[in-house]
């Protein structure tokens, strides 16, 4: 129920501000269908709805240790040999790989599954760490709330960073978390105060992104050794404070070059890097594509 929520509310019907998708639930059998809280589910549709879909995404469920159905796999073949892209988070990975649609490609689950999927798909390369893993036209994500990650990444990958935000602000989430990024954090309960000093920190951190930020400074503020904020950093986050700085400077990025007018070397200075060509450098390295590039493909000014 957790999985169907997620996809709903990120791609179900929003706002005059958001896309139009056109949201449907399918199944095999179109009718009541169980889930893990004991409500089922009426689904109207079935498997020839996937026949019209651009994105589907395979939700997880109890029976994930059992191989769909025949034509489950089949409907999820089709559309993938027309150029529909595939999804999936948590244990709903094990449907995409039952159809065989992962064989020699990087996927994730739930890191609780992810030895189990990989013995039983050993064409598959298993990366259990990651939030999610994107290989373009088939995208994975890890377990329960990392499906919201996926989804979010989805959104910003084909519609940019203004409208992921947007959607981010409306449910109180995050607004972006790298894939390589931990699913499984070792320390999530605070120590003597220092997840609270953390957080003052990390939100001064993005109020000053134009500044260079180094780590010396941050664990200062932090009232911390270096090395004691980054083994605390690293725990509480998933990730290193010069991972999260990066990309917090390009997420940043992204959206002032979406939604206004100002130079590339302007920005690149509003977010803390030296110069336009350095920003440059790393945005290809995320996005694949120069920064002005970005902008004719996801502007949102008149």
């Amino acid at each position: 129920m957790l999985a169907a929520g997620i996809v709903c509310e990120v791609f179900g019907p929003h706002g005059a501000a958001l896309p139009g998708f056109d949201f449907a639930l399918c199944t095999e059998r179109p009718g009541p269908v169980a889930t893990d809280c004991g409500v089922p589910l009426s689904v109207a549709h079935g498997l020839d709805r996937l026949a019209e879909a651009d994105l589907l995404l395979a939700l997880p469920g109890a029976q994930f240790r059992t191989p769909p159905a025949p034509a489950v796999l089949d409907a999820l073949r089709a559309a993938h040999g027309r150029g529909a892209v595939l999804a999936a988070h948590c244990v709903g990975t094990f449907t995409l790989a039952a159809a065989g649609l992962l064989d020699g490609r990087r996927a994730t689950t739930h890191w609780r599954f992810a030895e189990l999927l990989a013995d039983r798909h050993p064409r598959v390369t298993v990366e259990p760490d990651a939030l999610y893993v994107d290989e373009g036209d088939i995208v994975t994500g890890a377990g329960a709330a990392a499906g919201f990650d996926l989804c979010l990444h989805l959104l910003r990958r084909e519609h940019g960073a203004a409208l992921a935000n947007a959607v981010a602000r409306d449910m109180v989430l995050p607004s972006h978390r790298d894939g390589g990024q931990a699913q499984y954090l070792a320390a999530p309960v605070p120590e003597d105060g220092q997840d609270e000093r953390l957080a003052a920190v990390l939100g001064w951190a993005r109020a000053h992104l134009h500044e260079p930020l180094p780590v010396t400074e941050l664990a200062r503020r932090a009232m911390m050794s270096k090395r004691s904020f980054a083994r605390r950093f690293t725990a509480a986050t998933g990730t290193t404070p010069h991972a999260w700085l990066r990309s917090l400077r390009l997420s940043r990025a992204e959206e002032l070059l979406e939604t206004t007018g100002l130079p590339v070397e302007e920005i690149a200075r509003q977010v803390g890097y030296g110069s336009a060509a350095v920003l440059r450098e790393q945005f290809v390295r995320r996005r694949g594509i120069p920064p002005r590039a970005y902008r004719s493909a996801f502007t949102r000014t008149p």
